[in-house]
């Protein structure tokens, strides 16, 4: 698939910042392709770009619309139908991530076709993936794990992978979800694979490479999630770690979407973890801890990484904002 940038992130009406994280992600990590963001009444979200027309968006070079948006089952809400057709008709193409894909809205596939314009579903899987083997291939791998959803695996993973490549070590972050396959333009959109190929289709994004080169594999989900702990025994079967950091959010209450359940904590994350991941790799080990230290000052950011640090013997970093050095130097 080919992704026409620069981008008008589209926030329509995200009801708080973590919703629009998919767009979040894109302006953390490529903001030379983001002329600027659109949002709707009512949105709770902002990037900190210029808000944006269509028309305005248009006059400033943007190519695709992409919805940074990703809401609970990942739904196209009827008041985004407008803003689409308008993109469509202005030239834009449209990129989104959903899984409500944007080739079964009839209106949309109308006007892209009559426009000659791309609407881009990054959620369609492109290869017939196999069935995995659990059989052990050449090079490193690290995975991200986290005590919930959305607490900053994917941002870790790339943080690593710039560091390493800093290094001069080589290194590829191996996307899994919507926002790093929009980032990257590659990747498997894990969550969407048939569940009996959801392993094997980790196996063939980290196939075999060279002794030192290290895959830094986006995490999704947690295994504490009633939810999503499918997909993150995926990836901890498929990818086969030598390498596990786990990630946390400090400021949550309980776990998302499911208010019912508090969340673990990061010794059990990391004891479960590291468990199943020795089943198909038994040299896998913990080797650090990411904390998600965004709505903490930075005084409250290092006081908080030092505790965590010193209670599990593990390093501990905001690799976001303090850097991925640290936990770059424990993959041997």
């Amino acid at each position: 698939m080919i992704i026409q940038s620069p981008y008008l992130l589209f926030l329509g009406d995200a009801r708080d910042g973590l919703a629009a994280k998919v767009a979040q992600g894109i302006k953390d990590w490529r903001p030379d392709m983001c002329v600027g963001q659109f949002r709707q009444a009512g949105c709770n979200a902002d990037l900190g770009l210029q808000d944006m027309t269509i028309q305005e968006a248009i006059d400033a070079g943007a190519k695709t619309l992409v919805v940074g948006v990703a809401n609970r089952g990942g739904v196209i809400s009827e008041s985004w139908i407008n803003v689409f057709v308008e993109a469509l008709e202005a030239g834009m193409d449209i990129a989104s991530g959903l899984h409500n894909l944007l080739e079964d809205e009839p209106k949309l596939v109308e006007v892209a076709n009559a426009r000659n314009r791309q609407l881009i579903d990054v959620r369609i899987p492109q290869v017939e993936y196999p069935i995995a083997n659990g059989k052990p291939r050449t090079g490193k791998r690290c995975l991200a794990v986290g005590t919930d959803c959305s607490v900053g695996k994917m941002y870790t993973a790339l943080a690593m992978d710039k560091a390493m490549r800093d290094a001069g070590r080589p290194s590829s972050f191996r996307a899994t979800g919507q926002t790093g396959i929009l980032i990257t333009g590659d990747g498997v959109p894990l969550d969407a694979v048939v569940a009996d190929f959801m392993a094997g289709a980790v196996e063939y994004l980290t196939p075999d490479n060279d002794e030192n080169h290290w895959d830094m594999i986006e995490g999704q989900g947690s295994l504490y999630h009633a939810s999503y702990s499918g997909v993150t025994m995926a990836l901890i079967h498929g990818g086969a770690p030598d390498a596990l950091i786990v990630c946390h959010e400090p400021t949550r209450t309980h776990m998302r979407g499911l208010p019912e359940y508090e969340l673990p904590t990061i010794t059990e994350v990391r004891d479960l973890a590291l468990t199943l991941a020795k089943i198909v790799n038994p040299k896998c080990e913990v080797v650090g801890v990411s904390i998600n230290t965004a709505a903490l000052s930075e005084e409250d950011a290092n006081a908080l990484c030092a505790s965590v640090e010193a209670e599990l013997g593990l390093p501990t970093v905001d690799p976001f904002r303090h850097g991925a050095e640290r936990l770059i130097a424990e993959l041997k």
